[in-house]
């Protein structure tokens, strides 16, 4: 009887037990979460708070009623962005940019990182890794005005030089057709050398012992790389292309706002220069949110279909 009486009381004490570990875990990792703190509140109170705001893309929002009083109107926003004509060129523009970034921008910290992970020179090999470091902490502003000095047809040192060639300036910056060319390139610029800030580290990590078991086997450096250092940061370079998904339709504002002008708008407006200027310029508030939450959705969805293709592969994915 004593045996049977105890057996109902056993889960409730495993489940004392567990909680008195889960205490004890927390006491003894205390300080690694009170350093986590920062990052917690950083995204509580500035993305995960401001989400409130996304009923605005439900509402016809009028400022002096404010927003809890403003008119509930469903889907009729979407229903208006989705019928526009605009829409489908804002989608085009949008995703050909982006696939531009995927194809051409992705690729190239990877092997970047690994021509200076090749280097045996350490004193070159960080004077290279400074130098293409620095236009990542250049404003888009510097970016696109170094572009103009260099294309402009006005006085540009490309077009100078064609000039004196005997050659016919070129319209770089005005016409379309260049347009996408020099978003890209501008981005490579820019953040190339940044990018391979994690895949170097990634590298560290690699087991010199594999490299020297190759050599003995007789693998060349392309063999090594091949078998041993593109395995080994194939985990890396999954997780950091399904986060790049996710901002799949992010095409960066500020950018190609300054890059724009009424020839190759026609190749140049994304989603995001749109919000800018039906929401800031013409304040069609509710319009904008609802053209917000659309590229967010459709990252979320990106997310977690590239994350479900990475685990079906065998692959970690990240969630």
């Amino acid at each position: 009887m004593s045996n049977e009486a105890a057996v109902p009381h056993a889960p409730a004490s495993l489940g004392k037990v567990h909680r008195r570990q889960r205490l004890r875990r927390i006491v003894r990792n205390r300080w690694l979460y009170f350093m986590m703190l920062p990052g917690i509140l950083y995204f509580l109170i500035f993305k995960y708070a401001p989400m409130y705001g996304v009923l605005l893309a439900f509402k016809n929002y009028q400022p002096f009623l404010g927003f809890i009083d403003s008119q509930w109107v469903g889907m009729k926003h979407f229903s208006r962005f989705f019928g526009d004509p605009l829409f489908w060129q804002l989608l085009k523009n949008t995703m050909i940019l982006a696939l531009y970034n995927i194809a051409f921008f992705f690729p190239l910290p990877i092997v970047i990182s690994l021509l200076l992970n090749e280097l045996r020179m350490e004193g070159y090999k960080r004077i290279v890794q400074t130098m293409i470091y620095v236009p990542h902490f250049m404003s888009w502003v510097v970016i696109v005005s170094i572009a103009y000095l260099f294309f402009t047809t006005e006085g540009g040192l490309v077009n100078e030089a064609i000039a004196s060639m005997g050659g016919e300036k070129i319209q770089f910056l005005m016409a379309p057709g260049w347009f996408r060319g020099f978003i890209t390139g501008e981005v490579i610029w820019k953040e190339t050398g940044w990018g391979t800030i994690i895949f170097l580290a990634a590298l560290a990590g690699v087991d010199t012992q594999l490299y020297e078991a190759a050599r003995m086997d007789g693998a060349n450096r392309f063999r090594q790389l091949w078998h041993i250092t593109l395995p080994a940061i194939k985990p890396t370079i999954i997780i950091l292309l399904i986060l790049r998904l996710g901002n799949f339709l992010d095409t960066g504002f500020e950018q190609i706002f300054l890059m724009l002008n009424s020839i190759n708008r026609g190749v140049g407006e994304v989603f995001d220069t749109y919000v800018y200027s039906i929401g800031i310029s013409q304040g069609q508030y509710s319009y904008s949110t609802a053209v917000g939450l659309f590229k967010s959705v459709v990252g979320l969805i990106l997310v977690f279909a590239s994350n479900a293709l990475a685990k079906r592969f065998g692959e970690e994915g990240i969630i």
